[in-house]
């Protein structure tokens, strides 16, 4: 059942891959044409959500990122908590594998950005730009290049990037965060609470968790902080037991929100975010000391870090590597852990405040799309390789057996 589930999660992401690469070439295309005035002036365009007397305000651009991805947050929760429960991660030893894998992938990064940027005289505050992993993009890449690998290996990726997310949010609440409501914050966790009660009843509708799920996002769109924490967290009390009439809420949220997820608010998401104007870009500004940190602190210190856990986990028998899968398979996944690009250029605004064409910003542009950009074309010819392999193999094993 696990198997067949990840197969179906899989089969749609691979279907939905080429919707999201059109939409972020869209997206990348209309920053730097004539249009862009358009399409900036669009996504800063201001929405207002009213229920009675509760307002929300924010810009399209905000909406999609804290609206839609908060949906995307809640779906990859809840896949990565059947997986603990009863798939791929239920053996403690390969869930110990990825969130160790995603600590190092947190650390090496840091540590390269500052090895290269330091002796060079640049700016030092920038060493949390290239610890985080675009979640999204990550995976349209495995699915367009890896989805005849084993799905054990889309499973790590998937529970490494989110710890590895988990862990940047977490950077920003304490080092960039300000004004957070902590009233707002206090329902959100009693909510959490009362939900994680309620799980233990059987008879519990699925009207119940689309309401309190509804809320607790306004909440923490209240409260200041990020939506795709409390997503997770939403995602972690749904329960997985079924109900009287057979159906399991946790299941029943995965089938019916991850079509909606990869072929609408994945590519909405990438055609928004992947709009980067190259405008007032110079070729001076490549060997800038910024540029060369970040992006090398994507490409060679997730890809270190990452490998370097996970390889180390399992020599110390403390976590082993996804079921099937060989150490270049596992190494292809860990380079696509370096395509940091929407998360890497969120933080990359708030360790570098300023205009958006402020020469830090340019930096922080050219060196998160380099990294991830290497990232994520290496990566798919390493898994690109790796298929080929088996595919060869199960030929070779044919014919043997012919």
């Amino acid at each position: 059942m696990a198997r067949r589930l990840t197969l179906e999660f899989l089969k749609t992401e691979a279907g939905s891959g080429a919707v999201l690469g059109v939409a972020a070439l869209i997206g990348l295309t209309l920053a730097n044409s004539p249009f862009a005035a358009d399409y900036f002036g669009f996504l800063k365009g201001e929405h207002v959500l009213q229920i009675g007397p509760a307002i929300l305000e924010m810009s399209v651009s905000e909406w999609i990122k804290e609206g839609l991805m908060a949906i995307f947050f809640l779906v990859v929760g809840l896949e990565i908590k059947y997986e603990i429960m009863r798939g791929e991660l239920s053996d403690p030893k390969k869930l110990a594998t990825p969130v160790l894998a995603a600590l190092g992938g947190m650390i090496a990064p840091g540590l390269v950005y500052l090895a290269v940027v330091a002796p060079l005289g640049g700016p030092t505050q920038g060493w949390p730009i290239p610890l985080a992993t675009d979640i999204a993009f990550a995976l349209a890449v495995f699915a367009v290049f890896a989805r005849t690998l084993p799905s054990s290996l889309r499973v790590f990726l998937l529970t490494l990037a989110i710890v590895d997310d988990l862990g940047a949010i977490a950077l920003i609440a304490v080092l960039f965060s300000e004004g957070v409501v902590w009233g707002h914050l206090i329902w959100v966790a009693g909510l959490l609470a009362v939900g994680a009660a309620f799980a233990q009843w059987r008879k519990i509708p699925s009207p119940f968790w689309v309401l309190g799920f509804g809320l607790t996002w306004w909440l923490t769109v209240e409260a200041g902080l990020s939506t795709s924490l409390t997503a997770v967290a939403f995602a972690a009390i749904v329960p997985l037991r079924e109900r009287k009439d057979g159906q399991a809420p946790l299941k029943e949220a995965m089938h019916d929100l991850h079509p909606y997820v990869a072929y609408v608010i994945l590519p909405v998401f990438a055609f928004a975010k992947a709009g980067v104007s190259f405008a007032g870009i110079g070729l001076d500004q490549l060997a800038a000391p910024l540029v060369i940190g970040i992006a090398l602190g994507l490409f060679v210190g997730k890809q270190a870090g990452v490998l370097a856990m996970a390889w180390l986990a399992s020599a110390l028998k403390v976590g082993t590597k996804p079921t099937g899968a060989t150490w270049p398979e596992v190494y292809g996944v860990s380079l696509l852990c370096g395509v940091g690009f929407t998360m890497s250029l969120f933080i990359g605004a708030l360790a570098f405040p300023g205009a958006i064409d402020s020469p830090e910003q340019v930096e922080v542009k050219l060196g998160v799309l380099g990294g991830s950009i290497l990232s994520a074309v290496v990566g798919g010819v390493i898994l690109s390789l790796a298929a080929l392999r088996r595919k060869e193999l199960a030929v070779a094993r044919a014919n043997t057996g012919d």
